[in-house]
C-alpha cells in the first residue's frame, strides 16, 4: 500500500465582478410635443404619468434627464426602445427625429 501525504486544500476564490450601473439620458427635444415624451416614456419603462411628466420637464429644463439605471444591456435595449419609438408624428413637418437618448456610466 501506498502512503499518500495528505494534500493541503487549496483556497480558490472566484469573485464575481459586478458591472458598473450604466443610465439612460433623455436629451432635450425642442420639436417632439411633451405628451408624446411622456407616452414613449410610459411605453418603454411603464412609468406613472406623474414621474413621466417629472423627467420630461427635468430634460426640458436641464438639457438632460436620466430616466433609468441598471446593467449596460439592459440599459441599451432601453435605449434602443425609446429610438425605435420614432419621432412625434404631429412634428415631423417641423423635422422631429426619434427622441434623443444616450447611455452612460451611471454617476
Amino acid at each position: 500500500m501506498s502512503s499518500a501525504l495528505p494534500q493541503p486544500e487549496t483556497e480558490s476564490e472566484t469573485k464575481t465582478r459586478r458591472q458598473p450601473p450604466y443610465a439612460v439620458i433623455l436629451h432635450n427635444d425642442d420639436v417632439n410635443g411633451m405628451d408624446f415624451v411622456i407616452g414613449v416614456l410610459r411605453k418603454v419603462f411603464g412609468y406613472e404619468l406623474e414621474k413621466c411628466v417629472e423627467l420630461a420637464l427635468e430634460a426640458h429644463e436641464k438639457g438632460r434627464a436620466v430616466v433609468w439605471v441598471g446593467a449596460m444591456e439592459v440599459a441599451e435595449l432601453k435605449a434602443d426602445q425609446i429610438h425605435s419609438c420614432g419621432p412625434d408624428p404631429a412634428g415631423k413637418a417641423k423635422g422631429a427625429q426619434p427622441l434623443g437618448v444616450s447611455v452612460e456610466p451611471a454617476a
